[in-house]
């Protein structure tokens, strides 16, 4: 059995309300328009019988809900959209083993509330939060009840990178020009998201938690001496700010923490930083995702077999460690 771990769709209800209720789908409609699979399930299946004994576990696509609807409106669009994802999952159970639901984190005693009535009523395996809310940066102390509600659950969250063409790549500019926003800015929001809850401690107050980082954990891999040693002498190059109790707060030496993330293998079918995510991250920490239909499935799995990975770490990443993670019942 082969695990896609996170992939994307709109319910066709959701779509609706989505589109009639809030700002709509802005500067990404063209691109939404040549992938059907999106929201047509016909595509969607076709696309997934190009492997064998395939399944995906499904969540909602940009836009962030918080950034295009009211609060109210994005929590009631949350709700309808973990309902509907609920049944696409029961109805389809040999496609769709289990989702992630949403929440919206503009009114965080909600979000709390709406991921335990997903996980507890609806069987959701866990929920998909993005990399800042509106701009504010998930380290924040108000969000720190989601994080202890999905340890209590012990179930993961999915961290997806937000960033717009509105954050300009230089400060003379108004907008991110050639889709460096996208290209280069989402592993960027990634990395930053996963030091700063880091450096929060949110792995101390909750030992146990599991965050899956899209793309293979942004940046992390590839820099992991400037993150190692390099911070290791955090605050020797800040004026005016007073970051020398940081790492002494930490019970651990804090590249230690950035081992315990869980990272996808959705890198667009691109091999060359595989074997770095998975030195890593190591295999009991790696899983297959493809980031389905906006990437290829077949290019995705066929990546890993440069990896010349051993049985058991080739079981572990396609099927093992989701049905670990999500509690899926053994086929």
């Amino acid at each position: 059995m082969l695990i896609d771990i996170y992939t994307h769709i709109f319910p066709s209800h959701y779509f609706e309300e989505f589109a009639r209720s809030s700002k709509g789908l802005g500067a990404i409609a063209a691109r939404y328009k040549t992938v059907p699979a999106i929201l047509d399930l016909d595509a969607r299946f076709r696309a997934m019988d190009e492997l064998d004994d395939y399944r995906q576990i499904i969540a909602l696509p940009h836009p962030v809900l918080e950034e295009v609807a009211s609060p109210d409106e994005a929590t009631r669009l949350a709700r309808l959209s973990n309902d509907e994802l609920a049944g696409l999952c029961a109805a389809h159970p040999d496609r769709f083993p289990g989702f992630v639901a949403t929440v919206a984190l503009t009114d965080v005693d909600t979000a709390v509330t709406e991921a335990n009535r997903a996980v507890t009523e609806l069987g959701a395996r866990g929920i998909q939060i993005y990399t800042n809310i509106v701009g504010r940066p998930l380290d924040d102390p108000r969000y720190r009840p989601i994080f202890a509600a999905m340890a209590a659950h012990d179930l993961p969250i999915w961290l997806h990178p937000a960033r717009t063409a509105d954050h300009a790549d230089y400060a003379v500019e108004d907008k991110s020009r050639y889709e460096m926003w996208w290209c280069f800015g989402w592993p960027y929001e990634t990395s930053v998201a996963m030091a700063r809850l880091v450096f929060s401690g949110v792995f101390d107050r909750h030992p146990g938690l599991k965050i899956i980082t899209h793309h293979l954990g942004g940046m992390i891999p590839y820099f992991d001496g400037r993150i190692g040693p390099g911070l290791a002498v955090l605050g020797s190059r800040t004026a005016g700010e007073d970051y020398s109790a940081v790492l002494s707060s930490l019970k651990k030496p804090h590249l230690d923490y950035f081992h315990m993330f869980y990272a996808d293998t959705a890198m667009f079918g691109g091999e060359s930083g595989l074997p770095s995510g998975l030195k890593f991250f190591g295999a009991d920490h790696v899983v297959f995702a493809t980031d389905a239909p906006f990437a290829p499935i077949r290019e995705t799995y066929d990546a890993l077999d440069q990896l010349e990975l051993s049985p058991g770490d080739r079981r572990k990443i396609m099927s093992g460690n989701a049905q670990k993670l999500l509690k899926l019942p053994a086929v």
